[in-house]
């Protein structure tokens, strides 16, 4: 185990960024083997309410891909085959607003999984930008069944995350968070978490989660008197939506630059594919969700679905790597549920 981040170069190890993170593994003698399978990540719907600057996923409410229930039914028999999968993660898009959603809470929560709702807090009072369908029940919903919030604001100052999300999201996701807060969200001793997510505005990358943590928690219970339970600082990946931004202003070379040099190997070793599968909203699967964002596809001879696939069997594949996956092990590296080391 690797214990203190040694920082090089990208010149150091004459390393293509755009399409050889595998040669960095092999300076530092890293084979990043699958472990095991903890969690399915299922992205079911990329239609949202929102479409944020950061968004790898490219949503937004124009968007119509959903997940149907044939695949949803598949998903939960997975979850009843394999006792080792303990979590389920649901994400979008705003996975609120695919029309099985809350059947799937209802069924995973009936198989004693863990649930993880990827929120967006507006998406309460926005509802389905597609149908009008009101949304205002999420928080009571989401309480009744223990599910896990992760929610995202980017900032605890209003100009901030507006800048990144649009105009009037601080509000509402201020009093989202409110009426979380109400039905016992971020309120020691009472088993119901809400996690937060930062996200960097622009080209850098996040700092020290458990500092921005303290100062979130301060300034948000000052300002508002809110309450979460924990922080996630999450990098922006360099793909799709934000990539496309660095491409245009210029930058993406030296952002590449900058998470190749804060190449971390204790984050490395501690990058979520190794204990994920991520699963498409048509059921193809892949070793993370961003893998899914660029169509890198589990390959076995054939492309991998929850259809045609052994979940125990996908733990003797070889991850497929890319350049954005520097991303993940920048610094004290970046996952689903934050830094890493």
């Amino acid at each position: 185990m690797f214990e203190v981040p040694v920082l090089h170069s990208i010149d150091d190890f004459n390393i293509d960024v755009n399409n050889n993170f595998n040669a960095i593994l092999r300076e530092y003698g890293l084979q990043l083997k699958p472990s095991t399978v903890e969690t399915l990540q299922v992205n079911i719907t990329k239609l949202c309410n929102q479409a944020c600057q950061h968004c790898h996923v490219d949503a937004s409410p124009k968007r119509t891909e959903q997940m149907d229930l044939r695949t949803v039914n598949r998903c939960l028999e997975i979850l009843v085959q394999h006792e080792s999968i303990k979590n389920l993660d649901l994400t979008g898009g705003a996975p609120e607003l695919n029309p099985h959603f809350d059947y799937f809470v209802l069924e995973a929560k009936n198989l004693g999984k863990h649930i993880i709702v990827r929120h967006n807090l507006t998406v309460t009072f926005d509802g389905n930008p597609q149908t009008g369908e009101s949304k205002r029940y999420l928080p009571e919903f989401f309480a009744t069944n223990k599910v896990e919030v992760i929610a995202s604001l980017p900032c605890y100052t209003e100009s901030n995350t507006d800048k990144q999300r649009g105009r009037g999201v601080f509000v509402k996701s201020i009093e989202s968070i409110r009426l979380l807060n109400q039905r016992g969200y971020g309120v020691d001793g009472s088993g119901l978490s809400l996690n937060l997510v930062y996200n960097p505005l622009g080209a850098s990358l996040p700092p020290r989660q458990e500092i921005l943590e303290a100062d979130y928690k301060q300034e948000l219970m000052k300002e508002f008197g809110i309450r979460f339970n924990r922080l996630f600082t999450i990098t922006n990946m360099p793909i799709y939506r934000f990539k496309e931004w660095l491409v245009r202003a210029g930058l993406y070379e030296d952002y590449m630059n900058k998470l190749v040099n804060a190449f971390n190997p204790s984050a490395a070793e501690g990058v979520m594919c190794r204990s994920m599968l991520s699963i498409g909203y048509d059921g193809k699967l892949y070793d993370c969700d961003f893998n899914q964002m660029m169509n890198l596809q589990i390959r076995n001879g054939e492309s991998k679905t929850i259809f045609n696939s052994d979940i125990g069997e996908l733990l003797q594949r070889e991850i497929t790597f890319g350049s954005h996956c520097f991303g993940c092990t920048a610094g004290a590296g970046s996952s689903c549920v934050g830094a890493i080391s």
